[in-house]
C-alpha cells in the first residue's frame, strides 16, 4: 500500500473511531478497529458470498475490498473501501448501489440498521 493510501485509511479509521464515541456506536467501532489491520490481512469478499449472506435492500459494509467474483440477484447497498470495476457493475445491473465508507458513516453516524461482512 502506498504512503498516501496509508494516510487515508489511518484519516479514515480516526473519524470512524471518533464517530463511533460521539454516537456509541458499536457498529462503526468494530469498522474502525477491522480497517486497522495491516493490508496483507486485509477483508476481501466475492460477490456470490454477499448475495448469500445478505438481504434484498439491506445495507451492508466491508472493511476491505469487494471482488467481481460470482453474481449477486438482489439489490444491496454496500459500503467498501474499494470495489473491482466487474464487482460494481453488477451491484448496479442488480438494482443495489455502492458507496464508500465514509459516505455511509455521514449518511447514518449511528450505524443503524447497518450490517457488516467479513
Amino acid at each position: 500500500m502506498t504512503e498516501r493510501k496509508q494516510a487515508m485509511t489511518r484519516e479514515l479509521v480516526k473519524e470512524i473511531g471518533m464517530l463511533a464515541v460521539e454516537n456509541k456506536s458499536d457498529v462503526w467501532k468494530r469498522v474502525a478497529k477491522a480497517l486497522s489491520r495491516p493490508a496483507r490481512v486485509s477483508h476481501k469478499i466475492n460477490l456470490f458470498k454477499i448475495d448469500k449472506l445478505a438481504k434484498a435492500k439491506e445495507v451492508v459494509i466491508v472493511p476491505g475490498s469487494v471482488l467481481g467474483v460470482g453474481e449477486i440477484g438482489k439489490p444491496v447497498t454496500i459500503a467498501a473501501m474499494k470495489f473491482s470495476g466487474k464487482a460494481e457493475e453488477m451491484i448496479k445491473k442488480a438494482g443495489g448501489s455502492c458507496l464508500s465508507i465514509k459516505e455511509l458513516a455521514e449518511k447514518n453516524p449511528k450505524g443503524d440498521k447497518v450490517r457488516i461482512l467479513r
